[in-house]
């Protein structure tokens, strides 16, 4: 089998790679960067004087329009050497089409002052880093070069070199090796310098050119994390609630009824050892039974709190005791080797649990089919069964608290069911 894949580079060639990627662009920045301070001071100047006549709006418009353009060049400029994509940031736009309405709106956008801005200024960074650049370069270069050149600089009677300066001596041997000394320097220094100096006209670029548009995208992720932290609260809320609500119905109906049967039982009973002995014995064996049923209800009841074979054994376990007690057959498939999240598990065993309940009340399915699969971003539950559909996780329907359940847990709850069509209910549940 053969690949295509492109071997790795080395650590010294992406650091080769680097410098040669941060040098052009010191290199090339310099000489926008005066371009653009003189085009920009000009027109910005000279359209700044003349507003007053109208024709400066125009040359304001024009400026910015083109300042633009240079901050897009500059946008895919930095990608390399910051080594990630530098997003366009957003501009704004008239409400119609039209190009006089869209050339004024321009003179109201933000960034495009910023680009500008970045246009009159850039020239300061680029400046500094170019002659950092140029010097290093120079001196690496000439420095370990020595050997090549220096035989033919003519030097006079009254020359001294700087080694002759420092004390050095004036032989040539010593200028050869003082030379070649501050090549071996320059070489060993270039990777940082070079990179230092594009990392700040870099920096000074996407501070300007997508700095505010960066920290427009952040304030959104917020607001947009903490609108669904808000939801998520709110879904836990309703869930805990109708939950609750649930289990005080079904304590209601089941074991608080029995329990007023059997204390009134209890008590007939009590009156009749008096008199009627036999009738007595046959009360309390009723109320026997009466306790074994209630017994049972409270044990079922438990179970919908915190199945104990959940927490002793795991889901895969107790969805195969859920499966069994069920009075639809189900077909089970649930691959779980390992242990999951407490709280993971438990949401996926009440999402398969309320399926079922739901299939067996309500469905009229001849047959259902469970899938519990993990994959890279969390836990899928499918539950799908073949009966009259028409299933719903509206307000009001029996779904809409196991979608609260779901949303509480950060996951999110798909129901398909045509009518006639059997239900298909997937949950996907976040690690």
């Amino acid at each position: 089998m053969t690949t295509n894949a492109s071997p790795t580079r080395s650590p010294l060639a992406r650091l080769v790679r680097q410098v040669g990627i941060d040098t052009q662009y010191v290199l090339i920045g310099f000489p926008l960067g005066i371009l653009t301070v003189t085009l920009f001071m000009t027109l910005f100047f000279t359209g700044l004087g003349l507003v007053i006549i109208w024709v400066g709006l125009p040359i304001l418009i024009a400026t910015l329009m083109t300042a633009r353009g240079f901050a897009t060049l500059e946008r895919a400029r930095i990608g390399p050497v910051l080594g990630r994509k530098v997003g366009h940031p957003y501009y704004k736009k008239a409400a119609d089409s039209g190009v006089v309405r869209q050339s004024l709106t321009t003179l109201g956008d933000a960034q495009a002052w910023l680009d500008m801005l970045h246009g009159m200024f850039r020239f300061i960074p680029s400046t500094i880093s170019f002659s950092l650049v140029v010097t290093w370069w120079s001196g690496a270069i000439g420095g370990l070069t020595v050997w090549l050149w220096e035989w033919s600089i003519p030097r006079g009677a009254d020359n001294q070199d700087l080694p002759e300066l420092l004390g050095m001596g004036d032989g040539t041997a010593t200028r050869l090796l003082f030379y070649f000394a501050c090549g071996v320097f320059f070489a060993g220094t270039l990777y940082p310098v070079v990179r230092a100096s594009a990392l700040l006209e870099a920096w000074f670029a996407r501070g300007l050119l997508s700095g505010v548009n960066e920290l427009r995208e952040q304030v959104a992720e917020a607001n947009a994390a903490r609108t669904v932290a808000q939801d998520q609260k709110a879904a836990a809320v309703s869930a805990e609630a109708n939950a609750l609500r649930r289990l005080e119905r079904d304590i209601h109906d089941g074991p608080q009824q029995r329990l007023v049967r059997l204390a009134m039982d209890l008590g007939r009973a009590e009156q009749q050892f008096a008199t009627d002995p036999a009738a007595a014995r046959a009360t309390v064996a009723e109320a026997l039974t009466q306790t074994r049923e209630t017994l049972d209800e409270l044990r079922a009841l438990s179970r919908g709190i915190a199945p104990p074979i959940l927490v002793d054994r795991g889901l895969q376990a107790a969805l195969t005791a859920l499966a069994g007690r069920c009075t639809v057959p189900v077909e089970l498939d649930a691959p779980l080797v390992e242990r999951l999240e407490p709280t993971l598990e438990s949401t996926a065993y009440f999402v398969v649990a309320e399926a079922l309940t739901n299939v067996a009340k309500h469905s009229f399915a001849n047959e259902v089919q469970v899938s519990v699969r993990r994959n890279a971003t969390g836990l899928i539950v499918s539950i799908a069964d073949d009966g009259v559909g028409g299933a719903s996780v509206a307000k009001g329907h029996g779904l809409a608290g196991l979608d609260d359940r779901v949303r509480a847990a950060g996951g999110v709850l798909d129901v398909s069911s045509p009518a006639g069509g059997g239900t298909r209910l997937t949950a996907a549940l976040p690690v």
